[in-house]
This record gives C-alpha cells, structure tokens and sequence, in this order.
C-alpha cells in the first residue's frame, strides 16, 4: 500500500493497535506531531494526549516513548486506553479521589505524585469529552 507505515501502540497490559496506517498524530512533549510514511528517524518522549490514527481511530495515552523508524512507528506507552472504552462517570470518580489524594498529601514527593496523576486524569476526561 503506497502511503502506509507500520504502526504499533503497545501499553504494559496489551497491544491497543498494530497495524498499517497513513497518518498518526502523536502527543510528543514537545508537542503534537504528524508521523506519515518515510518520516525521518527519531525518538521522543509522550505526554499525557490523545493518538488518532488515520484521523479517526482516537486512543489515549499517559507516558512512554515514540521511535520512528525505517520500518515505522512504534509507540510504548506507560498507560493507553481507547476512548471509547472509558467510562466517563467512572472517571469522574477517579479524579474527585485523585483531587483528595493531592490535599492530603504530607511530602512534595507525594504532593507531585498525586498532582500529575490528577492532571493525567484530568487529560483523559478533556479527550473523552472532546
């Protein structure tokens, strides 16, 4: 297929996708990229965004790393989930205890810990309700 790269998104849990694709928009920390076919050679970090693929197919991702190559893309994630899969009044929850978690927090160890959960969270429920 002319136009197409390989692509894969793998979490901990399980590969979310593995296939062909003509576009993939990724949440790098330095911002937002476009990787289409023959795209040069590079590796960054991610940060907490959506992937859409082919501009449709939307997954969410916390973390990890993008290496592109000249067999592709390949995205490893400490966390994704498809949104589709998520359960917005569930996460709702998820954030009230984040938001709980961050006040009653005694270090800035655990005060950083839990404010960049809440901010993950937050990510996600703005890409569920975008």
């Amino acid at each position: 297929m002319a136009g197409t790269f390989s692509f894969e998104l793998v979490s901990p849990e399980r590969v979310l996708f593995s296939g062909e694709a003509t576009s993939v928009v990724v949440p790098a920390s330095e911002g937002e990229m476009t990787i289409l076919a023959q795209h040069a050679p590079l590796m960054a970090s991610l940060r907490a965004g959506v992937v859409t693929i082919d501009g449709g197919k939307r997954l969410f991702v916390r973390g990890g790393f993008a290496d592109v190559s000249a067999t592709g893309l390949t995205l490893l994630a400490e966390q994704a989930v498809a949104l589709e899969d998520v359960d917005a009044d569930k996460l709702a929850g998820e954030i009230r205890d984040a938001e709980e978690d961050l006040r009653d927090a005694k270090s800035d160890e655990a005060r950083t810990k839990a404010g960049e959960k809440l901010e993950a969270l937050k990510a996600l429920m703005a890409a569920v309700r975008h």
